[in-house]
């Protein structure tokens, strides 16, 4: 399991993970996010082989598929999650909110190999979006959200598993299509509705952007 606060990993016990443990679940990780991004079905077998670590250490971090995929899928929105204090500083926020969804986008049609292995390895894959709002996203989502709300630029009550509900048509987009436009069109729905009922719709700063690099 994962500490989320501290950033570490540990064992059933709760005690962090000796170094060489560590070592093979980020080795596993690693090779996952590649073979999963590659083929959404990659043996479980083949990942372990190609991570260097046997059936028993595979199993003993990963219980099964939709543990593994959750996890790196987790692993790798850390990478979105993280630009959101960025843009938070340099942006007024609601601007930053919708360049952050932007990014969340160009990221949903980068990995979609790795958004199919989770819709596959799982039986309800909006229950499985809602599970990495416990992490990453969350926190990211809820410092957007927060300042947006402070600065009256988006409607008061709306939580981070909101905007996740709201945002999940992304991965229904098929990355091989014009995806951008579909995006933009989406997520300029979603800021429209975040913003109906602002106490400051309409102030300085307050605009829609489309997808950007």
């Amino acid at each position: 399991m994962r500490d989320e606060v501290r950033g570490e990993t540990r064992d059933e016990q709760g005690a962090p993970l000796r170094p060489d443990a560590q070592r093979n679940r980020e080795r596993i990780l690693e090779v996952a996010l590649a073979e999963l991004t590659r083929a959404a079905d990659a043996p479980l077998s083949t990942i372990a082989k190609k991570a260097g670590v046997g059936q028993g250490t595979f199993y003993r971090n990963f219980p099964n598929r939709e543990a593994l995929v959750l996890e790196v899928y987790r692993f790798e929105m850390q990478q979105v999650a993280d630009t959101a204090a960025q843009l938070l500083s340099t942006r007024a926020p609601d601007r930053a909110l919708r360049e952050w969804m932007d990014r969340l986008a160009q990221y949903a049609m980068a990995k979609a190999g790795l958004a199919d292995a989770l819709r596959k390895s799982t039986s309800n894959f909006g229950s499985s979006l809602a599970k990495l709002g416990h992490g990453p996203v969350t926190r990211a989502v809820t410092l957007l959200l927060a300042a947006n709300e402070q600065a009256g630029t988006i409607r008061p009550g709306v939580t981070p598993d909101d905007f996740v509900l709201a945002i999940a048509g992304l991965w229904q987009i098929d990355p091989h299509s014009d995806w951008q436009p579909r995006a933009t069109r989406l997520l300029d729905l979603v800021m429209d509705g975040l913003r109906a009922g602002a106490p400051s719709v309409g102030a300085p700063g307050t605009e829609t952007s489309g997808v950007t690099d």
